[in-house]
């Protein structure tokens, strides 16, 4: 496969970040392990800026964009999954008040792979992770964004199957 044809397959994985597939390709990437080490690896490799666009790059959970419907296909997919479009009023208003909180205190998005999580899960994480440390919530975010990068990749390869 050509580069060009890989970022169009996989740059989707990382959040409006098609350099990291960019940047990750090779004509050897062939199964999903070897190439989301190969992501990973692009995204770890990233000067500090990028990292922060990437981390910036993600919506809110249960936000205006999912309201709107202007997410991502797969961050509107994953949402859904979570049951985030089925939240109540006071689910929604506890989702906005989280949600400002955290940007306000560490500067970015919550980021959680919402995958197999329900909407009591998720609040629950917001409520831990307020009380973390930037550098820890740092960390966290990114463990996250490739637990999603990977689940999106596996996707890719399951609908092939």
């Amino acid at each position: 496969m050509t580069q060009d044809e890989f970022v169009d397959i996989f740059g989707h994985a990382y959040e409006h970040s098609p350099w990291a597939a960019r940047n990750a390709w090779h004509e050897q990437l062939e199964n999903p392990a070897d190439i989301i080490s190969a992501m990973r690896r692009s995204v770890e490799n990233a000067d500090g800026g990028q990292i922060d666009k990437l981390i910036c790059a993600h919506p809110d959970l249960a936000g205006k964009l999912a309201l709107s419907g202007t997410l991502t296909q797969s961050s509107t997919c994953e949402q859904m999954g979570a049951g985030l479009d089925q939240c109540s009023v006071d689910e929604l208003a506890k989702f906005e008040q989280y949600n400002a909180a955290y940007k306000a205190k560490f500067g970015f998005p919550f980021i959680v792979a919402v995958k197999g999580l329900s909407r009591a899960d998720i609040l629950a994480q917001f409520e831990k992770r307020l009380k973390s440390t930037l550098a820890a919530e740092r960390k966290t975010a990114l463990e996250n964004i490739h637990k999603i990068a990977r689940l999106r990749i596996e996707s890719w390869f399951d609908d092939k199957a």
